[in-house]
């Protein structure tokens, strides 16, 4: 029951820092989206918001990495099926009608100069993506440099991405970045 709690908590500050951010979001409104008594948080959470914020942010990386992962999984032309990526992000947004995006790029943009524990968690998960992403790259035989630029490129724009869609309320900017990281790809892929 405590761990039911305690995940419930989890899930809720994590579906409200995507669609308010940290900053907008309050520990009685994560209690009662999360349907627990107020008590509940310090008692799962003695490190209070700092501690459930590190938390969801370790807890949605891996979220998120494991759906871009499976996603990048299926693509069997790197070049062709980049954009794919930026595609499916596009219609989910446009789905959830722009209330919800990534939720590590919202704190870190919240947290970046004020808060170091909050926002080494949040580098932590960028790194990691950039990782996976560089790997996933390497999949196209190209030197691992040339991977690691493509990965911070395919990820800057997809999170640039994000706020303009959000703040467009359009997914022209998702699918104008998914088809320059496609370019870019396949411009790489040329010189080697």
């Amino acid at each position: 029951m405590a761990s039911d709690t305690r995940a419930r908590i989890l899930d809720a500050t994590a579906e409200l820092y995507r669609r308010q951010g940290m900053a907008a979001t309050g520990l009685k409104q994560i209690a009662a989206a999360a349907n627990a008594p107020f008590g509940s948080i310090y008692h799962h959470f003695p490190g209070g918001k700092d501690q459930i914020s590190e938390e969801v942010i370790y807890a949605e990386g891996v979220r998120y990495g494991l759906l871009v992962g499976q996603q990048l999984a299926v693509i069997t032309d790197i070049a062709d099926g980049i954009s794919d990526i930026f595609a499916s992000a596009a219609a989910l947004l446009e789905e959830l009608d722009y209330t919800e995006a990534c939720s590590i790029e919202t704190i870190a943009l919240e947290v970046a100069s004020t808060n170091e524990r909050l926002r080494i968690a949040t580098a932590t998960v960028f790194s990691g993506w950039i990782d996976a992403l560089t790997q996933w790259f390497t999949g196209t035989g190209l030197p691992n440099d040339v991977c690691r630029g493509l990965a911070l490129s395919c990820l800057t724009s997809l999170e640039g991405a994000f706020v303009l869609c959000r703040s467009l309320r359009s997914t022209e900017p998702m699918v104008a970045a998914g088809l320059a990281v496609q370019d870019r790809t396949r411009a790489a892929l040329q010189v080697s």
